[in-house]
């Protein structure tokens, strides 16, 4: 089943994407090297979050896990764009994604787990 291009652009902009490279991966064409948009604080995280509800409540649960760990552990809250750039990055923030993967299981124990796994500098994390 396909999704709306409407739906595939909503989904982009939430995780970072260029809307074009969303269309373009609709009809299965090769993507040429896009040049790298840096992300910025361009959406209030409240916002992020709703969006990232309407479209994969795990991936919200997941999100909001992370943050929640993150300003436990790292004394300050993280910014819309530090998780954008978590979620969209290769592969996604290693914790991050087991964070989401842990919320769509309902593993309360997995998600403590890997709340004590939550790394402040994102740099090092990779």
């Amino acid at each position: 089943m396909r999704l709306p291009l409407l739906h595939l652009a909503l989904v982009a902009a939430v995780i970072g994407l260029p809307t074009s490279m969303a269309v373009t991966h609709t009809a299965a064409q090769p993507t040429p090297a896009s040049p790298i948009v840096p992300i910025t604080d361009d959406m209030p995280l409240a916002d992020y979050l709703a969006l990232l509800a309407q479209i994969a409540p795990a991936a919200h649960e997941g999100a909001q896990a992370y943050l929640q760990a993150f300003r436990q552990r790292c004394g300050r809250p993280l910014r819309t764009a530090e998780l954008r750039r978590a979620m969209s990055e290769g592969d996604g923030e290693p914790v991050l994604m087991g964070m989401v993967r842990a919320s769509h299981l309902r593993d309360a124990n997995g998600l403590a787990q890997l709340g004590q796994r939550v790394v402040c500098d994102q740099r090092r994390s990779r």
